[in-house]
């Protein structure tokens, strides 16, 4: 789980974050491209989620991330659970 007080400078304000755990592995890229982008050696937040749909990949995101880079400072329980549902193990 990622760490608030590892939360990175580069995170734009809101509920979605990356620490300084991140591997720069580009899974959040690729699940959530209006969320995550590229910055030196991490990934970053650059916009917050703002419906459903980018809730729901930020969420699949955070799942996926190998290292548990990705937290958020409050968690929807209804969109989590679809995401986690929606992966195939």
């Amino acid at each position: 789980m990622a760490d608030l007080s590892k939360r990175l400078k580069t995170n734009v304000e809101g509920r979605f974050f990356v620490d300084s755990t991140c591997i720069d592995c580009d899974t959040c890229r690729q699940l959530a491209p209006a969320t995550f982008v590229e910055d030196g050696q991490y990934s970053t937040v650059f916009h917050q989620p703002e419906n459903i749909r980018e809730n729901f990949a930020a969420y699949q995101a955070l799942i996926a991330c190998p290292v548990g880079s990705i937290g958020t400072e409050k968690k929807d329980p209804k969109i989590f659970l679809e995401a986690q549902a929606s992966f195939p193990l």
